[in-house]
């Protein structure tokens, strides 16, 4: 049965990268481990590691992007919270099988060779949830 093995990372959607690091390095003296962009989501994220967890600062890179909806919607702020699985192809069919509305019914793969899938707010009380697997 799979797993739900720990946070992977909570992403925070800004509309503003250096303001943010303003707060989240220099204020708060979190490193910032990497700082790339993601054109497959048209969008600039920075990972900033907590143990065995990240928070992730992410930017829209062009107006037609989900997260630039999501921050002209709703404002800049809490966007997902992704948790690490151990099998996200049979957490994906168990949570079809439950009805959860599911964003993503196959994981992406990403630039890094991590496998991701996104599950629909609507089934997670409001909570956009990522799945990753390393």
């Amino acid at each position: 049965m799979p797993q739900v093995k720990q946070i992977n990372h909570v992403a925070i959607v800004v509309d503003d990268m250096e303001q943010a690091l303003s707060f989240w390095r220099d204020a708060l003296g979190m490193e910032v481990a990497e700082l790339r962009d993601v054109p497959a989501e048209k969008s600039q994220v920075a990972f900033l590691p907590l143990r065995d967890s990240d928070v992730e600062l992410v930017r829209p890179a062009s107006a037609d992007s989900g997260i630039a909806k999501f921050l002209a919607k709703r404002g800049p702020g809490l966007h997902h919270v992704c948790l690490e699985v151990d099998d996200i192809e049979g957490l994906l069919a168990q949570l079809h099988a439950k009805n959860i509305r599911l964003i993503n019914e196959q994981p992406r793969i990403a630039a890094d060779g991590k496998r991701y899938a996104f599950i629909h707010p609507e089934s997670a009380g409001g909570v956009l949830v990522e799945l990753y697997q390393i």
